[in-house]
């Protein structure tokens, strides 16, 4: 028997300053307590405030042990990095960067026309056996980013599958789903899902019935909150006939791992976090 996800938990995202001065709301932060395995970070970031000033973003910083996902709605983020990549993520555009034995890159935001910009950024860890491993970049257009239509749902899959149309990353230890999906009013959105699988949904517009249970009830969540879902075979959400929903569906396999987070590092052992800041500290940060 199929076994549908039900919503335990509903995280209302808090304000935090990152980088130079980066106003970010966050619903999951690194902790050791690993909750949300193998989910360490998310952060849905917007400049629309004109009194915010310039935007500085996140000036040159490393990264060893996790991989880092940049999704834009609006505006672009240009980045470089130690590897010699660089270039600007604009809408629609994702950027996923395994950053494994130790990367430098920085995210220099740029408004719209319309002086927004507006995204997400997601951390995925990397299991133990991977976090020295060659860093890696995976820069995505909007274009090669398919987009499925069907019943009032439009759902733009960047990294999983449903309905055989499978995203364009791969090769993720995590073997993640990570989709945007947009509901139209008085329609149903049901994604088969892995039983084992954390799996996380991100409102960000409007409001629709999450967790579909078999009684037919669900948790009426709005913008903006995530949703924590209980195990399960599949996750189903519905819309009422004057609603729609927008919202980030985030699904990946837990290593099952004890981890220990410090700033932008993510290892296993206390030792391993002293071994990279005394990388830093000698220059060997970045493996040649």
């Amino acid at each position: 028997m199929k076994i549908p996800r039900t919503a335990i938990e509903v995280i209302q995202p808090t304000q935090v300053i990152e980088g130079a001065g980066v106003l970010l709301r966050r619903s999951i932060a690194p902790s050791r307590e690993n909750r949300f395995d193998p989910f360490l970070l998310f952060d849905h970031f917007a400049f629309n405030d004109p009194i915010e000033g310039p935007l500085v973003g996140f000036p040159m910083h490393p990264h060893r042990g996790i991989e880092t996902v940049t999704y834009m709605l609006e505006g672009s983020v240009h980045h470089r990095d130690s590897l010699g990549n660089s270039g600007l993520i604009g809408p629609g555009d994702v950027q996923w960067m395994t950053s494994g034995s130790g990367i430098l890159h920085e995210e220099l935001p740029r408004r719209s026309p319309q002086g927004n910009v507006f995204g997400f950024q997601l951390w995925v860890n990397l299991p133990a056996a991977r976090k020295m491993g060659q860093p890696r970049y995976q820069e995505v257009s909007a274009d090669s980013i398919p987009i499925l239509e069907r019943d009032g749902a439009s759902i733009r899959i960047v990294a999983g599958e449903f309905n055989a149309v499978e995203g364009p990353v791969t090769e993720i230890a995590a073997n993640p789903i990570y989709m945007d999906v947009n509901l139209s009013s008085g329609s149903s959105f049901r994604m088969p899902t892995p039983r084992e699988h954390t799996t996380l949904a991100y409102v960000f517009s409007g409001q629709g019935d999450f967790g579909i249970g078999e009684n037919g009830e669900g948790h009426l969540a709005e913008a903006v909150c995530m949703v924590v879902f209980s195990e399960g075979d599949y996750l189903q959400v519905n819309t009422t006939a004057d609603s729609h929903v927008r919202f980030m569906l985030i699904a990946g396999a837990p290593f099952q791992e004890e981890i220990v987070p410090y700033g932008p590092f993510v290892m296993n052992t206390p030792a391993e976090i002293q071994q990279a800041l005394e990388d830093l500290r000698k220059g060997t940060f970045v493996k040649s």
